[in-house]
C-alpha cells in the first residue's frame, strides 16, 4: 500500500530513515557508499578507455591487435603494456582532463530549488574535488542577483534559468555579454500551483483576473505559463497579471493572498502543498514532457581565460547529473540537499519532488518518477524554441537568426566532445523535434511557428 504524506507537520519525517538496503545508518551514508562504488566504477571506465587508446596506438592494425589479444588475453596484454606505459597515471590525468585547472578555488551561485541538484550535490559527493577543484556553492536570493554577480565576476559560473544566457548574450534586461550553456541542469521539475480557494476552478478559462507569480521574465516558467494560458484562450498580457517573485518568496505570497497561483520550480510547488496553502493543478511535463528548466552557465570570458577550470566544472556537473538521474539515489539526495545551507526545506518536501511520489494538495497521492529528471545535453532546438517565445511576446524585436544564436550559446557540439572524452555517448544530433501541448515544434521553421499563434503580442 502506498504510504500517505502528512502535509502540515514541520517535524514529520518518513518512518524509516534507514538506507534502502538497510545496511547503513542513514540515506546520506548509503549515498556516500554508493558514490565510492560509483567512483570505483568510473575509474574502471576511465582505465578501459585509456587502455583501449594505448592498445590501438601500440597495434594500429585491427587484425594484428585482435590476434594479439586472442593469443595472450586482455589481462595479460594490459599487464605487459603497464610495464612500459604508466596506465594508472594516464588514467588519473584522463579523469581530470588534459590540463590542470588554472584556478582551483571557484564560486558557483545557485537558487535554492531542486533544479540546482547537480550543482549542489557535486559538492558533498566530492565530484568537484575529483576534478581538482575547490568549489564553494553559494545560495543566492533571486535570479537577477545571480545574473549580476556572475556578470560582475563574483561568481565564476552559475545555476541560471535556461533562457537567461540567451537574454544576457542578446542584451535583454542587462548589458550584452556573451554567455554559454554547456549543460542543462534539469528537465521537467515545474508545476502550476493554485491557492486552495481555487480548487473548484480547474478550467483555465475560469482564471480571468488571476494574479500569477513567475520567477523571472526570461524563464521557462514564464513561457510555459503563457503558452498554457493562450492555448486555453486567455491572453496572458490582458486577461491575467504576471508578477516576478523570487522562488523562496512564492509560498508566503500565496499564503498572504497576494497571488492566486504560480508556475514555479520544485520544491516550491510541493512546499505550498506541505504548508496546506495550495494544490498542484498540473505538472509542467504535462505541458511539454522533457522540457529544459535550468542550466549550468558560464561567461565566454571565463571559458576562454580558464579553459581547464571550465572543463573540470562541466565534467563535475555531468558526473553529478548522472548520479542524480538514478532513481535509487533520489531519497538520499533529498536528505543531502534539504538542509539550510542548500534548499532549507523539510526533507520530505524535497523527497516528494525528487522521487515523484507526492501529495497533490487535494487529498490524493500521485506517482510520476519523471516529475523531474537530469539530462545535461544542451539541445540547440531548446534554445530555438525559447527564442520563438521571446519573439512571440515582444522581448526580441526585429529579425532573429535563431540557429546561429542557438549554436553560439547552447554548446551542444562542445558538450558532445567532452562527453565522448568521458566515455559517454552523446546524441548524434544537436537538434530534435518535440511537441508542446500536442503541437509539434520543428526547429528548422521557427518563423512559421511564431506566425502560427493567434494569441501573441502584436
Amino acid at each position: 500500500m502506498m504510504r500517505s504524506f502528512k502535509q502540515s507537520d514541520p517535524d514529520h519525517r518518513p518512518r524509516d530513515m534507514r538506507c534502502p538496503c538497510g545496511m547503513h545508518a542513514s540515506q546520506p551514508e548509503d549515498a556516500q557508499v554508493q558514490a565510492r562504488r560509483s567512483e570505483t566504477a568510473e575509474s574502471a571506465r576511465y582505465e578501459r578507455i585509456v587502455a583501449a587508446a594505448v592498445m590501438r596506438s601500440t597495434f594500429p592494425r585491427d587484425a594484428v591487435r585482435r590476434a594479439f589479444l586472442k593469443t595472450v588475453g586482455g589481462a595479460t596484454a594490459l599487464a605487459a603494456l603497464s610495464k612500459f606505459f604508466p596506465l594508472k597515471t594516464a588514467t588519473e590525468a584522463f579523469a581530470q582532463g588534459t590540463g590542470a585547472p588554472e584556478k582551483k578555488d571557484l564560486k558557483v551561485g545557485f537558487i535554492p530549488i531542486t533544479c540546482a541538484t547537480p550543482i549542489i550535490v557535486a559538492h558533498p559527493m566530492g565530484f568537484y574535488s575529483k576534478q581538482g577543484l575547490n568549489v564553494e556553492v553559494v545560495k543566492t536570493a533571486g535570479w537577477a542577483v545571480v545574473r549580476d554577480k556572475t556578470i560582475n565576476r563574483e561568481y565564476d559560473a552559475a545555476h541560471m534559468l535556461s533562457p537567461m544566457p540567451l537574454a544576457i548574450s542578446l542584451g535583454l534586461g542587462s548589458q550584452a555579454i556573451p554567455f554559454a550553456v554547456p549543460a542543462i541542469e534539469n528537465i521537467n521539475g515545474q508545476g502550476i500551483t493554485l491557492a486552495l480557494k481555487h480548487k473548484d476552478k480547474r478550467d483555465p478559462k475560469q482564471w480571468k483576473g488571476f494574479k500569477f507569480a513567475i520567477p523571472f521574465d526570461y524563464s521557462m516558467h514564464n513561457y510555459l505559463l503563457r503558452y498554457y494560458l493562450a492555448e486555453h484562450g486567455l491572453d496572458p498580457e490582458a486577461d491575467v497579471q504576471l508578477r516576478v517573485v523570487p522562488p523562496p518568496e512564492m509560498v508566503a505570497n500565496l499564503r498572504a493572498d497576494n497571488i492566486d497561483g504560480f508556475l514555479a520550480p520544485d520544491s516550491i510547488c510541493q512546499r505550498a502543498i506541505y504548508d496546506g496553502v495550495g494544490f498542484l493543478h498540473i505538472l509542467s511535463k504535462e505541458i511539454w514532457d522533457g522540457h529544459p528548466c535550468c542550466s549550468f552557465t558560464a561567461s565566454r570570458e571565463f571559458m576562454m581565460q580558464m579553459p581547464n577550470s571550465y572543463a573540470a566544472l562541466v565534467r563535475a556537473v555531468m558526473d553529478a547529473s548522472a548520479f542524480a538521474s538514478k532513481a535509487e539515489n533520489r531519497k538520499a539526495i533529498a536528505e543531502m540537499i534539504a538542509p539550510a545551507n542548500y534548499l532549507n526545506q523539510p526533507p520530505i518536501v524535497v523527497e516528494q519532488a525528487l522521487t515523484g511520489t507526492y501529495a497533490d494538495g487535494l487529498g490524493g497521492i500521485r506517482k510520476d518518477p519523471k516529475r523531474v529528471d537530469f539530462d545535461p545535453f544542451p539541445w540547440q532546438s531548446f534554445a530555438v524554441w525559447m527564442l520563438t517565445q521571446m519573439k512571440r511576446w515582444g522581448q526580441i524585436k526585429g529579425e532573429v537568426d535563431y540557429q546561429t544564436i542557438a549554436e553560439q550559446i547552447f554548446l551542444a557540439t562542445d558538450t558532445a566532445k567532452l562527453m565522448r572524452e568521458m566515455g559517454l555517448i552523446p546524441p548524434a544530433s544537436a537538434s530534435k523535434t518535440f511537441a508542446v501541448m500536442g503541437k509539434t515544434f520543428d526547429p528548422s521553421k521557427p518563423d512559421d511557428y511564431v506566425k502560427s499563434f493567434s494569441i501573441k503580442r502584436s
